[in-house]
C-alpha cells in the first residue's frame, strides 16, 4: 500500500496512505490490549475468548497453504529447510530461542544464494522468467512522480541502519533500563531483519514477549483480535504493547515494527526502476521469499501446539479452516465465527470438548 501509494502520489502520499490504512487497527488493538490487560484474568480467559486463539491460527495456516501452492521445486525446498530450522530453535532446550534473530535473517541470505547458484544450472530446479525490458520513458515518469532522488534513498538506509545500531547498543551493551526503549529496540529489531508477511514474524515475536510482557493465552488472543482487523497484521504491535505499558507502549511497538520498513521504503524505492530490471536480483528475491514462506510453516507448528489444548480448540480450528479455505471466508468473519464456536463449547455454555488434545 506504502509503496503503491508513494509510486503514485510522491512522499507525502505514502505516508497519508500508511496512516489511513493502519489507523483503525490501531486503535481498535490498543483499547482491546488495555481490556484484556485490566480486566481479563490472564490465567483463565472468559468464555468470549476461548475460541480466537485456535481461530486465529486457522488463518495463519491459510496464508501458509496460499503462499506453498506457489511455489516451484526449489521454492518447496527452500521452504523446508527454514521451517525445520525454525522448528528446531524452539524445539531444542540447547538452543535459545530467541537466536532466530541472527538465524532467520541468516536463512534468508542463504536461500537467495542457492536460488543464484540454481539459476545458474543447465536443468534448474526453480522458474525464471526472462529479463526485463531496460530502462524506458515509463520508468522515466515513475522516478519523477516519487520526488525522491537516489541520495535520498541512500540517506534513508543509513537512517535505518543508524537507528538499528543505536538502540541495540544502548539495550544489549550499555544496558538502559527503560520499558519503552526495551519495547521499541525489539519491536525496532525484528521489523529490521525480518522479510515477508506478517506472519513471518510470529514465532520471534512469541519468543520476545512470552513470558516477559504476557500470557501465552493474551499473545494468541490479540493475535486473533489483530486478524480480524483491517490493515497489515503488523498491527498485532499496537496490542502488544498496550498490553505491556497501555497506551504509550502501543504506539512504541507499533513504531517500532512498523519503521523499519516504512524507512527502507522510502530507501530503496529510488532504486526499485532499475534494479527491477537486473535479472539476478529477481533470482535472488524468489529465493528470499521462498524462504520467508518456511519460516510461515514453522508459525503453523509452534503455534498449534500453543493455541490447540482441548478437544473443543481442535474442533474450532477445523470449524475455522473450513470456512477460510474451502469457502473463502473473509478474515474476520472467521475469527467471529471461531469465536462463537468456541464459546458454545465453553465450560460456562455446552461445556463439550474439555479433554486434552494431546495427552
Amino acid at each position: 500500500v506504502v509503496s503503491t501509494a508513494l509510486s503514485r502520489a510522491g512522499p507525502l502520499g505514502g505516508l497519508m496512505a500508511f496512516f489511513l490504512w493502519n489507523l483503525p487497527g490501531l486503535i481498535v488493538l490498543t483499547v482491546c490490549g488495555i481490556l484484556i490487560e485490566t480486566y481479563v484474568d490472564p490465567n483463565n480467559p472468559p468464555w468470549y475468548l476461548v475460541g480466537l486463539p485456535p481461530a486465529a491460527i486457522s488463518l495463519v495456516f491459510k496464508a501458509f497453504y496460499g503462499f506453498g501452492m506457489k511455489l516451484d521445486t526449489l521454492g518447496i525446498c527452500l521452504s523446508l529447510m527454514s521451517c525445520m530450522v525454525a522448528i528446531l530453535i524452539n524445539g531444542d532446550e540447547r538452543i535459545r530461542p530467541t537466536s532466530s534473530q541472527f538465524v532467520f535473517p541468516s536463512l534468508l541470505v542463504i536461500g537467495g544464494i542457492l536460488a543464484l547458484l540454481d539459476s545458474k544450472r543447465k536443468n534448474p530446479l526453480g522458474v525464471y522468467g526472462s529479463p526485463s525490458k531496460g530502462w524506458d520513458a515509463e520508468d522515466e515518469s515513475l522516478m519523477k512522480r516519487i520526488g525522491i532522488p537516489l541520495w535520498m534513498g541512500g540517506f534513508f538506509f543509513l537512517v535505518w541502519l543508524a537507528v538499528l545500531i543505536l538502540v541495540i547498543c544502548l539495550v544489549d551493551v550499555a544496558k538502559v533500563d527503560n520499558d519503552y526503549l526495551e519495547i521499541f529496540e525489539t519491536m525496532y529489531r525484528i521489523g529490521s531483519i525480518i522479510f515477508g508477511g506478517g506472519q513471518v514474524v510470529l514465532p520471534m515475536l512469541a519468543d520476545e514477549v512470552i513470558p516477559a510482557w504476557m500470557t501465552e493465552d493474551q499473545f494468541l488472543q490479540g493475535l486473533g483480535l489483530a486478524q480480524s482487523m483491517p490493515g497489515p497484521l503488523f498491527n498485532f504491535s499496537a496490542y502488544l504493547g498496550a498490553v505491556y505499558r497501555k497506551v504509550p507502549g502501543a504506539l512504541v511497538a507499533f513504531v517500532g515494527l512498523f519503521g523499519p520498513g516504512i524507512i527502507l521504503i522510502f530507501a530503496v524505492v529510488p532504486f526499485w526502476a532499475r534494479l527491477r530490471h537486473i535479472q539476478w536480483f529477481k533470482v535472488v528475491l524468489s529465493g528470499v521469499n521462498a524462504t520467508a514462506i518456511g519460516l510461515v510453516g514453522a508459525a503453523c507448528v509452534l503455534l498449534w501446539e500453543a493455541a490447540i489444548r482441548t478437544a473443543a480448540d481442535a474442533m474450532v480450528f477445523c470449524f475455522a479452516l473450513t470456512l477460510a479455505i474451502v469457502f473463502n471466508i473473509q478474515a474476520p468473519f472467521v475469527i467471529l465465527a471461531g469465536g462463537i464456536v468456541g464459546a458454545i463449547l465453553s465450560e460456562e455454555a455446552l461445556n463439550l470438548g474439555k479433554e486434552p488434545y494431546c495427552a
